[in-house]
């Protein structure tokens, strides 16, 4: 995939973002939709268009009827927008990654249970870092405060 149609599907990408969001379709079968992604053909004529809709499965098709319905203008809010040769035809398609992702996490959860283990803290990044540098604080700090007890002690 070349660098150009990488910058076309980006841009239809947040086309349609803002038009379905902040500009709003007023359509009232859409509901809370996100598009997670674009992909163009290589003769920009065709646009599979990848959504994700909060709710359950009827606002979901109710969302993804109001989409394809509202497909030309759509379209036109594209052209208008990026000033291309060819507008690509726009086709829907409700993207299911976080239902999987969050299907998975459920499995891990309900086996982790099964076999009573703990669900360990995964740290990010810095937060290793700084767990480490809090620790050796407390640790420093301790010492510290032992060293001036012990002195007042014997004082």
């Amino acid at each position: 995939m070349g660098l150009r149609l990488l910058k076309v599907n980006e841009s239809i990408k947040e086309t349609l973002s803002s038009v379905i969001t902040a500009a709003g379709l007023k359509d009232p079968r859409i509901g809370f939709v996100t598009v997670t992604g674009v992909e163009t053909s290589s003769d920009l004529r065709h646009a599979k268009v990848f959504v994700s809709v909060l709710g359950g499965q009827t606002e979901r098709d109710a969302t993804m009827t109001a989409l394809d319905k509202s497909r030309g203008f759509l379209q036109g809010k594209i052209n208008a927008s990026l000033h291309m040769k060819r507008t690509p035809q726009l086709h829907f398609f409700y993207d299911d990654t976080l239902d999987n992702a969050m299907r998975i996490e459920r499995a891990l959860k309900r086996e982790a249970e099964v076999l009573g283990e703990e669900q360990a803290e995964i740290l990010v990044g810095g937060e290793e870092a700084e767990a480490a540098a809090d620790g050796r604080e407390t640790d420093a700090a301790d010492a510290a405060e032992e060293a001036t007890d012990g002195g007042e002690a014997e004082a």
